[in-house]
């Protein structure tokens, strides 16, 4: 598209791509949801969004995309990427930001589809998207937090060297739950080989970045 060329930005890993959903690809990701993205008895997200039906959570997760794609600006921006793995949608990847160009901070959120899980892509799919922000963006800082009882989130962010930044009590499901949050500095990053970005040099000052000669 040539007036909105984030649809172009592509990240690539070891096994992965990740790239804003086509049409098709964001019907994909709604079966994901359909089909669950975690255990009945527990609750990873802040908005308890998964508690509804299956045909509801896939209606929900088209609304969630198209609404964010029209609520962009340089000024507040939320880039959900679908996570191909083998040639499937298995998830989505977040990278999101207020004010990126007076903070340098991003903050990120996922999840991927429960018959998906337990094969690392978590930890490559949140690695390429840090990679787009510190390698691509220039991002200072990125931040993200977890319930306390969400030992697989928790091991992605601590693998990846985020330090811890401080707790928060969120209510959940009717009760208080602990959130813990993280931050990894631009001097805590490491980035590894086999990432690449494209496309994003047209879409700099969509992300709230100045083009330099």
């Amino acid at each position: 598209m040539r007036n909105w060329p984030i649809f172009h930005v592509t990240i690539t890993t070891p096994r992965l791509e990740l790239r804003l959903p086509a049409l098709a690809e964001l019907d994909d990701l709604a079966d994901r949801a359909a089909e669950g993205v975690h255990e009945p008895g527990f609750m990873p997200f802040t908005f308890p969004w998964t508690d509804a039906e299956p045909a509801e959570r896939a209606r929900s997760t088209m609304a969630y995309h198209f609404r964010k794609w029209s609520e962009w600006t340089p000024e507040e921006w939320s880039a959900s990427f679908a996570v191909i793995f083998e040639g499937q949608v298995v998830g989505t990847q977040e990278l999101a930001a207020t004010d990126f160009g007076v903070t340098g901070e991003v903050t990120t959120g996922s999840w991927i589809g429960h018959r998906f899980q337990g094969k690392g892509i978590g930890a490559e799919m949140r690695r390429a998207v840090l990679h787009l922000a510190f390698e691509g963006l220039g991002a200072v800082s990125a931040t993200t937090e977890a319930f306390d009882d969400n030992a697989a989130s928790l091991g992605v962010t601590r693998k990846l060297g985020y330090r811890e930044d401080g707790l928060r009590v969120q209510a959940r499901r009717g009760k208080a739950a602990l959130l813990r949050r993280f931050r990894l500095g631009r001097d805590d990053w490491r980035p590894e080989d086999g990432y690449a970005i494209s496309g994003l040099e047209p879409c700099l000052p969509l992300f709230g970045r100045a083009v330099t000669a």
